[in-house]
């Protein structure tokens, strides 16, 4: 004779592993894809800093700190701030920014080549609603002074 805990105990296995498998991901589910989040950048405060001997030389800095305004170009939706190291004379920097958005901010690293061609950076990292994110950045030059920039970031959580 089954005593009544041994019955309740038998009973509990199939709803317990009905449980489990429905809370479990599908076999093969891909996790949700990237959002993409677009906002165009005024390169309004770019300041080179001559380090090292004069002009363009290995370890110039460029900082900023820019507004941020939403897709279509026409509000202001934030700002960013960050610099800029001369690693490739006449050529590329290597930057690190912060990007402050509605609900948080995200920041990213990697190059700006002097010719204005599209970049990828990675995002290294972010607050509020972009908290653990990770992706890249495309950089993209609106115009041929590059004084407006799109970033396209494709954020993963």
């Amino acid at each position: 004779m089954i005593s009544r805990t041994h019955a309740l105990a038998i009973a509990a296995v199939p709803v317990a592993t009905i449980a489990i498998l429905a809370a479990a991901p599908a076999a093969g589910a891909q996790p949700p894809g990237p959002e993409t989040i677009t906002v165009v950048e005024h390169a309004v405060t770019d300041t080179v800093v001559d380090v090292g001997p004069k002009g363009d030389s290995l370890g110039d800095s460029l900082a900023f700190g820019n507004p941020i305004y939403s897709s279509a170009n026409r509000h202001r939706v934030g700002h960013d701030q960050g610099n800029c190291i001369r690693t490739d004379v006449g050529r590329a920097y290597e930057c690190n920014w912060t990007t402050f958005l509605p609900g948080g901010s995200l920041t990213v690293e990697g190059p700006f080549y002097d010719d204005l061609r599209d970049a990828q950076l990675a995002i290294i990292g972010g607050t509020g609603n972009y908290d653990q994110a990770r992706g890249h950045l495309t950089l993209h030059a609106r115009n041929a002074t590059g004084s407006a920039l799109d970033f396209v970031f494709h954020v993963r959580r």
